[in-house]
C-alpha cells in the first residue's frame, strides 16, 4: 500500500508541473477587457468618438491649460486623456467600471494620469459645477434631460457635443470635420448663458428683457431692444440708433454704448 505522504508528494508535483506549461498558465491569465462598439451602457450604447474628432471639439472650446474638463460617459478615456494632454486637468464619468478601469489604463500609458482622472458614477447624480468645459457624446434624449443642469452651470461655461443637439437650444458655433472622419464628424458648442429676464433699472428708464436662452428681447423704456445676444455673461442689444455692449455679474449689469459711454442696470 503506497504511503499517504508519498501520495501527496507525487500529486503536489504533478501540480506545478501542470501549472508552468504554458497552455495553463495562458488558459489562467485573465484575457485584458476590449470594449466592442456599440456595447450597450446604462443609458446608451458605446460607440467612440473619432480622435480627429475629440480634437476639433477641444478645439471649439478654445481649451487652455487653465480648463478643468469633464466628459460625460468617458468611455476609453480618449477625450480626458486628449485634454490632459494640452495641459487641461480633465476628469471622466463613467457607468461601466471595465471602462473607468480601462481609462486609467489608458491614462497611465499616455503619462497623464497625474491630469486625468475617472470614476465609476451615474451623470443623473454628479456634480459638473467646477467644469469650465462640458464634453459629451450621448443621445439626444439623454442631452434634454441633462439640459437643465447644464443651463443651471456659471455663465460662460463651453459645453461641446460630439453631433447631437439640444433641440431649441441651439448650438452657439458648429464645425464638421472632413478629413479622416467618415462618421460622427459634427462638434457643437454652447456657452452658457447668464439668467437676464425680467426688470432691471437704468438711468435712461426701466429695461424689461426677455430671454430664450442666449437670445434676448423686450423693451427699455417704450422702445423695443432688438438683436440681442448673450455668450456667457457677454450681453449686447440695440435700443434705437444705441448699440449696448456688456458683462451681466448676478444683479448688475454695466458696459459701453455707442460712442464709449457707459451704462448701468440694476436688477429689481
Amino acid at each position: 500500500m503506497r504511503s499517504p505522504r508519498r501520495f501527496a508528494f507525487v500529486l503536489a508535483a504533478l501540480v506545478a508541473v501542470a501549472l508552468a506549461s504554458p497552455a495553463w498558465a495562458q488558459q489562467a491569465q485573465t484575457k485584458p477587457y476590449e470594449p466592442q462598439v456599440g456595447q450597450e451602457g446604462k443609458d446608451v450604447v458605446w460607440v467612440p468618438t473619432p480622435q480627429v474628432l475629440v480634437d476639433q471639439m477641444l478645439d471649439l472650446a478654445k481649451l487652455t491649460p487653465g480648463d478643468f474638463v469633464i466628459d460625460l460617459g468617458s468611455g476609453d478615456g480618449r477625450t480626458v486623456i486628449t485634454a490632459a494632454k494640452r495641459g487641461a486637468r480633465a476628469h471622466g464619468i463613467e457607468y461601466n467600471p471595465d471602462m473607468v478601469a480601462l481609462a486609467k489604463k489608458n491614462a497611465a500609458e499616455a503619462g497623464v494620469s497625474d491630469r486625468a482622472t475617472f470614476e465609476k458614477a451615474d451623470l443623473f447624480e454628479s456634480d459638473f459645477s467646477r467644469a469650465q468645459v462640458i464634453t459629451m457624446f450621448l443621445l439626444p434624449s439623454i442631452n434634454m434631460k441633462l439640459r437643465p443642469t447644464l443651463l443651471d452651470l456659471a455663465p460662460g461655461t463651453r459645453i461641446v457635443s460630439n453631433s447631437f443637439s439640444m433641440e431649441d437650444w441651439t448650438a452657439d458655433e458648429t464645425a464638421e470635420v472632413e478629413e479622416d472622419c467618415t462618421s460622427w464628424c459634427t462638434a457643437l458648442l454652447w456657452i452658457v448663458p447668464a439668467k437676464v429676464a425680467g426688470t432691471w433699472r437704468m438711468p435712461q428708464g426701466t429695461l424689461q428683457l426677455t430671454q430664450e436662452f442666449q437670445h434676448v428681447g423686450g423693451t427699455l423704456g417704450e422702445a423695443p431692444v432688438r438683436a440681442g445676444k448673450l455668450r456667457g455673461a457677454e450681453l449686447s442689444f440695440t435700443v434705437g440708433n444705441v448699440i449696448y455692449t456688456g458683462r451681466v455679474d448676478g444683479n448688475t449689469m454695466r458696459g459701453t454704448m455707442t460712442g464709449g459711454g457707459p451704462w448701468t442696470a440694476t436688477r429689481q
